[in-house]
């Protein structure tokens, strides 16, 4: 195992009983959400600790193989061809370590979320759907399952136990919102719980979507 990915943290209290860790998209590096943390958290909350990790550098075929940080390489347009499975394979053990460290740190599964946005919310998918330790929650951000339906149908039974929150913009040029919709469909047929918003945007946040995304947490939180 590689080591442990760069990131940058940010504490809300001291003694962190939570995690969330964020996984940005595409060409974006840790940095990209950091600027989230005052307007999502509540004042009434646990004290959280926030990890941005960064992705690795690679080339990226679809830009014509200029190197960024990504995730995995995006082949294809076409979603259900877009991602390599060994660049999956390898940022999903990379953020099991992440998950491993919290837990070593005295954060438990049961006390992390895990949240990214694109690129970054395929790979949130990924590693919840295999988990045999359910997580506090999944936060999937414009973004699609990797292997559609096909890897919702074989999460595992622990993975289903797992809340969802998933947000698109209708007008994503980017993660097409019938792709968003199909990902949602399939985990809801596998039999997650999904908290699913729409908003009127492309491939980006707004402040409505924070606002729906800190009242889901506020109940994570609660329990």
């Amino acid at each position: 195992m590689n080591e442990l990915l760069e990131c940058i943290e940010i504490q809300t209290a001291s003694d962190p009983q939570w995690s969330v860790i964020w996984l940005h998209g595409l060409g974006a590096d840790g940095h990209d959400f950091e600027p989230i943390v005052p307007e999502l958290v509540a004042p009434d909350w646990p004290a959280l600790r926030f990890v941005f990790p960064h992705a690795p550098t690679r080339a990226v075929t679809i830009n014509n193989g200029v190197r960024m940080r990504a995730w995995y390489d995006i082949r294809d347009l076409d979603l259900a061809n877009r991602a390599d499975a060994e660049g999956v394979a390898e940022s999903v053990e990379q953020v099991e370590a992440l998950i491993a460290r919290e837990a070593s740190r005295g954060v438990p599964a049961s006390r992390v979320l895990l949240a990214g946005f694109s690129q970054g919310g395929a790979i949130t998918l990924a590693v919840g759907l295999r988990r045999s330790e359910p997580l506090a929650g999944l936060v999937a951000l414009s973004t699609y399952l990797l292997l559609g339906a096909t890897m919702a149908a074989d999460a595992t039974t622990a993975a289903r136990s797992q809340p969802v929150f998933m947000a698109h913009g209708s007008d994503d040029p980017v993660v097409p919102y019938i792709g968003g919709k199909r990902s949602r469909d399939a985990l809801q047929r596998a039999g997650f719980a999904v908290d699913w918003h729409v908003y009127p945007m492309g491939h980006q946040v707004c402040a409505q979507e924070i606002a729906d995304l800190r009242a889901w947490m506020g109940r994570r939180l609660a329990l």
